[in-house]
């Protein structure tokens, strides 16, 4: 694959956001995303960091985490072992269908329908508040690969390079970044 080709896609699921500090978020009929922001009305949009552990650490440090993206085959999988999971619960904005997105490179854009851009900064690191919610599941989307690396698979986040609305139903083009490719790390 070229850098810069549009080459691939999926397709939004579901939009979520809350505006307090909830693990799961509400479905919505729509979302607003802003450039720079985020999600409007959403409790983790801002310029600077807003979860709650990295706002401790250091509350200036840029807002890498404005947009949560999961991909609904993560809740095939964790179902295959007896978790039920739904669009929105696990605290993402997003939820896709058809896409990778683990798989996507640091600095790929995701364009929602007609007008909103996302690009992509890094794996989600999930917490412990995962167990709160489905005792176990954390286990399920953190564990280890054959050589003993972290895997995450609790989704990916983005920053909003461009504005607009995002629905359910929308299409998902995914436009990769030159290469070398750099493979997503925690964010």
């Amino acid at each position: 694959m070229q850098g810069g080709l549009r080459d691939m896609g999926g397709t939004v699921r579901a939009v979520s956001s809350s505006g307090e500090y909830t693990f799961t978020k509400p479905n919505r009929s729509s979302i607003t995303l802003l450039a720079g922001i985020g999600v409007e009305g959403d409790v983790h949009a801002g310029v600077t960091v807003k979860h709650r552990s990295r706002v401790a650490k250091d509350p200036t440090q840029p807002n890498l985490r404005q947009v949560h993206l999961i991909h609904e085959e993560l809740f095939a999988e964790v179902g295959g072992k007896g978790f039920r999971v739904a669009p929105g619960e696990l605290g993402e904005n997003i939820t896709t269908s058809g896409i990778d997105l683990l798989g996507l490179p640091v600095g790929t854009l995701l364009r929602f329908g007609d007008q909103a851009v996302v690009e992509v900064t890094g794996l989600r690191n999930p917490c412990g508040q995962i167990d709160g919610f489905q005792n176990g599941l954390l286990k399920e989307v953190v564990g280890r690969d054959e050589d003993g690396n972290v895997v995450r698979k609790a989704g990916i986040m983005g920053v909003v390079r461009k504005g607009g609305v995002v629905r359910p139903g929308d299409a998902i083009e995914v436009e990769l970044p030159a290469e070398p490719h750099r493979p997503l790390d925690r964010v």
